[in-house]
């Protein structure tokens, strides 16, 4: 199994940026807009564009307000497995940490997830500047 991790520190405090990623609907407002340009929730599933005209489903699978966890799963044609999780820890009074981990399989779409990760993450940085 493939597994790619990212880990930014962001320009808010902890509790500003878990409400944000805790907003599962609201990823293309609150988290990453620009690279998510819109987002539809049905029930624990929402069904996101992203700017290169993706169009991904993602199933939400946990949210943990103790651990500020969310962990959320995609299955495709193409990626027979992807299991992500965002957790945020407190830097400081003004910062966060964001860790995120995604595990995928088959192995050859990694460099591609990799990318898309680091767009997103960019979009992330600014969205919290």
């Amino acid at each position: 199994m493939a597994s790619i991790q990212r880990a930014i520190v962001l320009d808010a405090p902890a509790e500003r940026v878990w409400d944000a990623i805790r907003d599962f609907g609201a990823v293309h407002e609150r988290v990453a807009p620009g690279f998510v340009v819109s987002c539809t929730l049905a029930g624990d599933t929402r069904e996101v564009t992203l700017a290169n005209g993706a169009v991904v489903r993602e199933a939400l699978v946990d949210i943990d307000d103790t651990a500020r966890r969310l962990v959320y799963a995609i299955r495709t044609e193409r990626i027979s497995h992807y299991n992500a999780a965002l957790q945020v820890i407190v830097e400081d009074d003004r910062h966060a940490r964001l860790i995120w981990t995604v595990d995928m399989l088959p192995h050859d779409v990694k460099e591609y997830i990799g990318r898309q990760m680091d767009d997103a993450t960019r979009a992330i940085e600014s969205a919290f500047s």
